[in-house]
């Protein structure tokens, strides 16, 4: 896929004209990192911030003893260290690439100057924010208030919701799951298990078919019984 055509399936770029995507294909520069390649790591200057244009990326905290905690899976046309444009600051967390990715980087005087020319790009930024404040108020809500399996259930309906269909990829490994999840891989398993064998979902691999949907949303609001 050419740059310019990778940057208008990018959200953040909607309704700007095939000139303007041209010209900024040229401005942006972009990078590619191999699998398990770090962008960067909490605590760096960040002087700007990255768009995902293929593959696929973790963000994710490390505590004292290193135990991760994974804070958000970034997919294809993912705006993500945004952070960088509004203040002198680092970058609060690590990124690393979970498979083969490309990215465009967009430093904060570039990103400032093209608001300028395009003010509407401001308005996608406000939107696309918004939607990530609200991901992580109910991450840190499940974290602090739900059970793993409330938590798994409520990953498969966004996931379910994302993708428009109640067969979903989750398109990471269970171990990095775990981490997103708040919880460790033999805990997990025995999870999806469980739910497996009462018929609520079916699972290939990393494909899961949600079979009782309703049954998955009581589970995710800690209405059903586990």
């Amino acid at each position: 896929m050419q740059k310019k055509d990778a940057l208008a399936t990018v959200p953040l770029f909607r309704g700007l004209s095939d000139n303007q995507l041209g010209l900024m294909a040229e401005a942006f520069p972009r990078r590619y990192y191999k699998p398990s390649e770090i962008l960067f790591s909490e605590g760096e200057p960040a002087s700007g911030f990255y768009i995902l244009l293929s593959g696929r990326l973790k963000i994710y905290k490390l505590s004292l003893e290193g135990k991760e905690q994974i804070l958000h899976i970034i997919e294809p046309g993912e705006p993500f260290a945004e952070v960088a444009l509004f203040s002198e600051t680092k970058f609060p967390a690590y990124a690393e690439a979970i498979e083969k990715s490309e990215v465009i980087f967009l430093s904060r005087n570039a990103f400032r100057q093209l608001i300028g020319n395009d003010p509407s790009i401001a308005m996608n930024m406000l939107a696309i924010l918004s939607q990530r404040l609200k991901y992580f108020t109910r991450l840190i809500e499940d974290l602090s208030l739900k059970e793993v399996p409330q938590r798994f259930a409520a990953y498969l309906l966004f996931l379910a919701h994302r993708e428009g269909s109640d067969h979903v990829s989750l398109g990471i490994s269970k171990g990095q799951l775990a981490s997103l999840l708040g919880t460790i891989p033999e805990t997990l398993s025995r999870i999806i298990t469980k739910m497996s064998g009462k018929g609520l979902i079916e699972v290939q691999g990393r494909k899961v078919s949600i079979l009782d949907p309703t049954n998955i949303e009581l589970l995710a609001n800690g209405k059903h019984t586990f």
